[in-house]
């Protein structure tokens, strides 16, 4: 998620006279909002099959799991272009290195100390996910933003195209743990008398995305309409890029796509189908491909809906926290009235599911439209305290 605001942390004095860029805001707080309905499925309406299971799911459950894919990408890629934009304001680059070393590790320790235990109801497990690859990789551009430019993109490319060559490490021991950390897919890695760690984001894919966000800082420094030039060219030709390489299933993907006895309805969603445990590159072309797009299409947008997402947009940290504390223990509450007992249905096996627990994705959107609509005065309320404020830990929130 996507945790580095714009303003990031100028001086007051500073930050009336810096404008933000409307894009960004309103597309972060679009993906922040539709990322809550993932979270909500998880905890209100599980299934015993996965969404993306072309040959059981329904079309509705696909695409709500799928819309979702478009979050963290855009998180994690629009970090990277907000710590450039606040590189441009800061004449020190050691104070931007100090920084993004320190609210990295606070965001991974974070990510450890408090969405854990929010998400688990308590320590019995560990879940490292986009908060902390989005920490760590704030910590490994602290180093990366002395390199020239053309190195940090020949990396983002070697990492973002190349990636899918590397194949999976099992079974991950103490002693490749570090090396799966960079790369694998999802694993449990155990180590007594520490709680189990389930890693769900490796971190290496990851940096690259950030990476690439930083390198087009400079586009929102240009003119709008060379700027939207730009990043409809670029998110073009990542989705034209995505199309040839699925339609041949040479390369960039894992899964290959097949027509379905289904009907045409689900070949099509086996073509979308893609991985995002490690993010592949068909993956990132969709998502970002997308995304860029949106953000060449929403800078001048001054509608009601555009101006609500912003608002989000502009907090999107203090979003994130009660977003999952509201998400979490409503289900928390919810589990005890309905089935008398506090159970947590996102991290416990099907088999011991009640018996009269039903998924339900009425329920489920209900619930996202509700939890939406309690953040909305309260992210409000944060982003004017924010404007009329410059106290330093402003800027870790």
């Amino acid at each position: 998620m996507q945790q580095v605001s714009t303003e990031y942390a100028v001086p007051m004095a500073t930050r009336a006279t810096v404008s933000r860029v409307q894009a960004i805001d309103i597309v972060r707080g679009l993906v922040m909002v539709i990322m809550a309905l993932d979270h909500v499925r998880d905890f209100w309406s599980p299934t015993t099959i996965r969404p993306e299971d072309v040959a059981q799911t329904t079309v509705l459950l696909f695409f709500t799991r799928f819309i979702t894919h478009f979050c963290a990408p855009t998180f994690v890629f629009l970090s990277g272009t907000s710590i450039w934009l606040y590189q441009q304001r800061q004449s020190d680059k050691m104070r931007v290195s100090w920084h993004l070393l320190t609210r990295g590790l606070w965001l991974a320790l974070l990510e450890v100390v408090l969405i854990s235990f929010m998400l688990f109801w308590g320590y019995s497990m560990v879940l490292l996910q986009v908060i902390w690859v989005i920490g760590w990789s704030m910590v490994a551009l602290a180093g990366l933003i002395w390199l020239p430019r053309w190195a940090l993109a020949v990396l983002a490319f070697v990492i973002i195209a190349g990636h899918n060559m590397l194949p999976n490490i099992q079974p991950v021991t103490a002693d490749n743990v570090a090396l799966a950390l960079l790369h694998n897919g999802p694993f449990v890695f155990n180590a007594p008398p520490l709680p189990p760690v389930l890693v769900a984001y490796s971190f290496g894919p990851w940096l690259g995305v950030m990476l690439a966000g930083y390198l087009i800082g400079p586009w929102f420094k240009l003119p709008l309409p060379e700027r939207n030039r730009l990043l409809r060219l670029a998110g073009a030709a990542l989705l034209v890029l995505f199309v040839a390489l699925r339609a041949t299933n040479w390369y960039g993907d894992p899964t290959p796509w097949s027509p379905q006895p289904r009907g045409l309805i689900y070949s099509v969603l086996s073509f979308i189908n893609i991985t995002k445990y490690p993010p592949s590159l068909l993956f990132l072309c969709l998502t970002l491909g997308i995304s860029l797009l949106l953000l060449s299409s929403v800078e001048t947008a001054t509608n009601r809906f555009s101006r609500w997402l912003r608002t989000f947009g502009q907090v999107p940290f203090f979003y994130y926290i009660p977003h999952l504390f509201l998400i979490s223990f409503g289900a928390l509450l919810w589990s005890i009235i309905d089935f008398g007992k506090p159970i947590n249905l996102s991290f416990t096996p099907p088999a011991q599911w009640p018996t009269d627990y039903h998924p339900s994705l009425l329920r489920a959107y209900v619930v996202w439209a509700v939890i939406v609509l309690l953040l909305y005065l309260p992210c409000r309320w944060y982003q004017d305290f924010k404007q009329r404020h410059s106290y330093w830990w402003l800027s870790y929130v």
